[in-house]
């Protein structure tokens, strides 16, 4: 017997510290290069959305790849893109982790319109109690004290 999947995730990270280092112009070739990042690993984007301080990430991943594989491609790869190019005025940095959570074909055109309408979603909420919610949804147990980096000064 031959093997079959359907691997598709949702996939949620911030800048680092949620600073808001995204912005529209950077978008419009962001999204682009981390569809390539995936592309280039055998997976498939299906939708990428987002506002300044993090991207929503809908797409399937080849069989051979691990999740946490496949975000370091992609955040790695893109991080270095940006500063390479000066993209932002300021060193450019993603969160250490992410969230990743398997999406059923059933939902992908939800979850999809739920990426595309990111802009709206959060001027009611946000990111940090979008995220919270999703940990909740999807019965993932978390520490709150570890779930979001913070700056220290000094």
């Amino acid at each position: 017997m031959s093997t079959y999947t359907s691997l598709t995730y949702h996939i949620i990270f911030s800048t680092k510290y949620r600073k808001p280092r995204i912005d529209a112009a950077l978008r419009n070739e962001l999204y682009p290069y981390i569809g390539g990042i995936i592309r280039g690993e055998k997976g498939r984007l299906i939708e990428i959305g987002g506002i300044a301080d993090h991207l929503h990430i809908l797409a399937g991943f080849h069989p051979t790849i691990a999740v946490s594989e496949m975000l370091q491609h992609v955040k790695g790869s893109s991080s270095k893109w940006i500063n390479g190019e000066k993209k932002t005025r300021e060193r450019f940095e993603w969160q250490a982790g992410y969230g990743a959570f398997t999406v059923s074909q059933s939902q992908v055109s939800t979850v999809r319109n739920y990426i595309q309408r990111q802009e709206e979603h959060h001027k009611k909420l946000s990111f940090q109690d979008e995220f919270l919610a999703l940990l909740k949804r999807h019965n993932i147990e978390y520490d709150p004290r570890y779930v979001f980096e913070t700056e220290h000064a000094g």
